[in-house]
Formats: structure tokens, sequence, C-alpha cells
């Protein structure tokens, strides 16, 4: 288990051929078996076209972002329409920077943050590495608010998860842990690092946090090939999946970790987007781990457009997490990860959550109950599976059930699933394989953001309609998403 990794079932290897072993080894099938097969051959050409892989980068539970041949399947009538870049060999399926953002919620940007912002808008220099003290404190009172105590002086602040995530990890020492699915931007950047990244199986009842008995076996087979383990990325309000983590299964992927020596990164970016935030317990990691815990946030979740990009950490109130936060200063640092003064500005506004911010995540939340609910129900419709979205504007799809209707439509894969999907839908529907799952898997991320209105107009009178499902556009929107999936029936 050398090189950044991919685990499967406790036991077992998932997905793809060990870096330092090279191509002779295919993936194991779920029995533990070793078939070599077509797909398995497919995949090893693709990893042949990806630099990074090439040069003893992570096996292949991370095709997400890697380069295929996929490609050169693109027709020139697709690869030439408007809106669609011309396609160029070996660049369409996997690199890292064609991984697809964050769901958005396709929603106007709030008046009053858009006028805090343009209030700022003569600000000329950056925050402080870390982010100035009136951001930090916006985001201590922020989490205060939410049950995690600390100091101001324990936050950091960088544009965007994905720098801030990177310092963190540079902060760490160790192999890197995460749930599979997770988010697409997260192997990247052990990848980054060249830190050795293992996948570990979700329980059947949700995503975004790994099952603990399998945690415990990864952990253990990690070691015994000379590994160091030390730190857990999940997410209890999880995307891809759309789904929040039972408490009681919180606590014990959590005492499983902590007992095992593992500094948890919990990724709360979700935590306002829940649907149901009465019926739904949400639990953080924080709350039973606080000295074992680092939370992040990228306020792009419910707060902050994604345009405007800020993200807040808070580290334990602990010696040992001082140092750490110091490293992730010094990081941010070498990177120049600074967040702009305006967009500074517009997210302590946000963080302190003044009427009008809460009532936009309020409303947000609810439209989201509705629609999400209705695409549910369309893919079910259609033979496919689904868990329920409990949060976010996605749902998590696994079409299994019509392999045999999308193998005479030409798609065999998720990377062929993505492309047929996404085509289909005019909208972004990226394969399971960019969040970690197996290429082979017919699994695929749908937005629901696209279903509230084309325009501005739409989508306010979406946001504000007591019953939005029967607005015409969204009716619209949501009739041509289930002809989508009834044609594959």
């Amino acid at each position: 288990m050398r090189g950044t990794e991919d685990t499967g079932p406790a036991g077992e290897r998932a997905g793809g051929q060990d870096p330092a072993r090279g191509p002779e080894c295919p993936a194991p099938a779920q029995d533990g078996v070793r078939r070599p097969g077509n797909r398995a051959v497919r995949a090893q050409n693709e990893r042949a076209h990806d630099p990074a892989t090439a040069q003893g980068g992570p096996a292949d539970g991370d095709s997400a972002h890697r380069s295929g041949d996929g490609a050169a399947r693109v027709p020139d009538d697709q690869a030439r329409r408007p809106g669609h870049p011309v396609a160029q060999p070996h660049e369409d399926h996997g690199p890292v920077r064609y991984g697809p953002p964050a769901p958005d919620p396709w929603l106007p940007v709030l008046p009053e943050l858009a006028a805090v912002l343009a209030a700022a808008s003569a600000r000329t220099r950056p925050e402080p590495p870390g982010g100035g003290p009136v951001l930090r404190e916006a985001a201590r009172g922020y989490w205060d608010r939410r049950g995690l105590h600390g100091t101001a002086g324990g936050i950091a602040a960088a544009p965007g998860s994905q720098p801030l995530l990177l310092a963190l990890i540079g902060a760490h020492g160790g192999d890197v842990l995460m749930p599979r699915p997770c988010p697409a931007a997260w192997m990247p950047q052990a990848r980054l690092l060249g830190r050795p990244a293992y996948h570990v199986p979700t329980p059947a009842e949700c995503g975004g946090i790994p099952d603990p008995y399998a945690l415990l076996e990864t952990v253990r087979r990690v070691r015994a090939e000379g590994g160091r383990p030390k730190l857990l990325l999940l997410s209890v309000v999880d995307d891809p999946t759309a789904t929040v983590a039972p408490p009681e299964l919180v606590r014990e992927a959590c005492e499983a970790a902590v007992d095992e020596g593992l500094h948890i990164i919990s990724d709360e970016t979700w935590r306002d987007t829940v649907h149901r935030p009465r019926d739904t317990v949400l639990l953080s990691p924080a709350e039973m781990c606080p000295d074992d815990v680092t939370v992040i946030a990228d306020l792009s979740g419910a707060l902050v457009p994604a345009a405007w990009p800020v993200a807040v950490a808070r580290f334990p109130d602990t010696p040992r997490a001082a140092v750490r936060h110091a490293r992730t200063l010094d990081i941010l640092t070498a990177l120049g990860a600074l967040v702009a003064g305006p967009v500074a500005h517009a997210a302590a506004h946000a963080l302190g959550e003044p009427d009008s911010v809460r009532d936009r995540i309020r409303r947000a939340a609810a439209l989201q109950t509705e629609v999400a609910a209705a695409a549910h129900r369309a893919v079910l419709g259609s033979g496919a599976l689904a868990r329920p979205p409990q949060a976010g504007r996605h749902l998590y799809a696994d079409l299994g059930p019509l392999r045999s209707r999308l193998a005479d439509l030409g798609v065999t894969d998720s990377m062929e699933l993505e492309e047929y999907l996404t085509d289909r839908l005019g909208a972004p529907a990226p394969g399971g394989h960019r969040f970690g799952d197996e290429l082979g898997a017919l699994r695929v991320r749908l937005g629901t953001g696209p279903l509230l209105g084309a325009t501005p107009q739409q989508q306010t009178e979406s946001l504000a309609a007591a019953k939005p499902l029967e607005l015409p556009h969204v009716a619209r929107a949501l009739d041509g998403f289930a002809a989508v999936f009834s044609e594959l029936r």
C-alpha cells in the first residue's frame, strides 16, 4: 500500500494498481480475486496518459483526476457545439483542472451582501495570512452559536477550501484517510503534497464518514506495510451523497479514529443546507472529540457566492493545535493564499448572520427540500437507486440497475455516464469516479440548482414561492429532468 492509494472493503484493496508495482496487477474484484478485464486494461491505459500517475501518483481509485482516452470518444459535432470547448486529446475526462466544482445554488446574490461588498471595494490590500481580526472574530461567533466554543486566535481563513485544506494537510504529518466517495477536491490536496492517501468505505446508512470497522482495518493494513496514518478527513453533511450522518455513526467513527491516534478534519461546509433542520440531528465531531478535531467550512456552502472565495478553519484549544495553526499560517503565507479585503468584509458580515442572511439560508434550504425530493422521485421512477437527499443542492444516484439499457446507448462506466447525462441534462453531471468511486460503478452526482430557473427573476420567484413545484419554469425543468431518466427504463 505504498504511494497514494485507494482501499476498499476491509481486508482488500479496492480499484487499481499499486504504483510501486506497475500495471501488471489488475484491480481485485469484490470477492478479492484478481481478474483481468477490459475495464482494468482501459483504466491502466488511461493512467499512462496522466503525467502525475506516470511519476508515481495515486492508484486507480483516484481516477477522477487523471486524463483518459475519453476525449477521443467525443464526436466532432459535440466537441464544437456552443458552450462546449473543442476536445483535446487526453484532456476531456480526468485532469484536476477539469474537476467538478461544488454544486451551485443557482440563486441571485443576496442584495445586502452585494452592498456590503461594494462598500468595501476601495480596500486595496488583502487580509493578513489566516485572516484579520474582524473576520476571525466573526468566524468564532459563528461556531460559538453552534456549540463549538473557542477563541479568535484559533481561527484561520483562506481564499477557498482547497488552499485551506492543502495547508492543513501540510501542517500534519503522515498518511491521509478519507471516505469513499468524498468531495472531488480532497484527493488532489494529498496528491499535490505527495502524501499517501487511502479511501475507506462508508456505512450503508450515509456517506461522508468511514465505516468504523473498515477504518480500523485500513489503519491496521497501512501500518503493517510501513505507512503512517495520521489524518482522517470526513464530512458529516456530505458532498456528493447529500446525506447527514447519524450521530451514533459519527461517534463510532470518531472514537475509532482517535483511539488509533488520528487527527480529524471535519468539513462542515454544508451544515447550513440541511433540508429539515428541525427534524435532523446534526452532531459535529468537534462536539465529541474537541481536542482532536479541526473544523473547516467553505462559506460558499450557504453564506456567500462561490465567486467570493473564502473558507475558515477552527482549531482545537490545545498546545499541539497551536503549533499546527502556526504551520498552517506559514503554508498559507508561502502560497500567497490571502483573502481579498472586500471579500473578507462581506464574509464577516455573513458570518455574523443578520436577519437577511438567516432568512436566505432558511428559504434556500426549504426550496431545496421540495426540488431535490422531486428530482429524487424522478430518479427512483426510472429504476435507479439514490439515498433521499437530506442536505445541499444535489443527490447521488446509482444507475447500476439500468446498466443493460445504458450499455445499449454506449454507456458502460461512470466517465461515459457523465458525458451522456451532462449532454442530455444540459448541466454538469459528474460521474462517481471523480469522487473516488470505482470507474465501473454507474454513479453520478446530479445538481438540483439548475431546476430553480434560468434567470435571476425565475430563481427569485422560486425562492419566494410557497409551492415552488407549481411554478411553470420549475415544473418544466423537472419534467425535462424526469424525461431524461424515463428514457432509461
